[in-house]
């Protein structure tokens, strides 16, 4: 409909019907994208003070991000606050950052997740109450031979971003740091047997966090740094976890 050259925009979805002089197709597209992205954030705001309550009744934060409202039973000072840190900056930054930012929180949070599943034990002893499974496929044979045909159709990327380490290139430094992960991650699912499925849960949750723009990985170590203060500086003392541990 349009040269593909011209879709670096904001909007590419749109501003194809504009070029195409169909403008009455662009508003409902422009009107549907607000909605849309209004509707995420309120889900996102609704989980935010949540995920704050549990963790402040795991110790990890102060008490009074647990604390619910004695009428409207909602965790209310720990929705106070995400609003602050989180809905307020929202309305004096870029847009495309903002999105970034969230893609990059939740992208991080599924390989986290992903690379949780393969701490758990495969084999299920008597008496273990285990409230989630995963379907176990080997992934010796597999992963190997899918990151070797990837480097293979990404090598004139990798010769490009290793010859560009010496100017101000961290999407390149990214790309090279997951190139190196998803060898040993090869390497470790060939000698241990892991299983294929949180394997590529990570490498493909990790390849999309590489595409975000820098600029937004700055924002996002700065703003990790901050959760990992907070937790060496008081989580990690108060937390219910490891007050249970030195008990036993």
């Amino acid at each position: 409909m349009v040269p593909f050259a011209t879709l670096n925009v904001k909007d590419p979805l749109s501003f194809v019907f504009k070029g195409v002089g169909k403008d009455w197709i662009s508003y409902i597209i422009d009107v549907s994208a607000v909605v849309a992205t209004t509707s995420v954030l309120l889900v996102f705001q609704l989980g935010q003070p949540r995920i704050w309550m549990s963790m402040s009744r795991d110790g990890l934060l102060p008490r009074a991000f647990g604390m619910v409202h004695a009428k409207y039973k909602t965790p209310y000072f720990a929705t106070i606050a995400s609003i602050i840190l989180v809905a307020v900056p929202s309305l004096f930054m870029q847009a495309g950052l903002m999105t970034d930012l969230t893609s990059i929180g939740t992208l991080f949070a599924f390989v986290l997740v992903s690379g949780g599943v393969l701490m758990l034990p495969r084999i299920t002893r008597a008496g273990d109450n285990r409230s989630f499974r995963l379907p176990y496929f080997n992934g010796k044979v597999v992963v190997p031979l899918l990151f070797a045909l990837f480097v293979v159709l990404s090598w004139k990327r990798i010769q490009t971003a290793a010859g560009n380490l010496g100017a101000d290139s961290l999407q390149e430094v990214l790309f090279l740091a997951y190139i190196l992960v998803g060898l040993i991650l090869s390497i470790a699912t060939f000698v241990k047997n892991l299983s294929f499925i949180p394997i590529m849960g990570v490498l493909f949750c990790a390849y999309l966090l590489i595409e975000i723009p820098a600029v937004s990985w700055l924002w996002f170590f700065g703003w990790m740094g901050i959760g990992l203060t907070i937790y060496f500086l008081y989580g990690f003392r108060k937390s219910k976890l490891k007050a249970e541990e030195a008990i036993s």
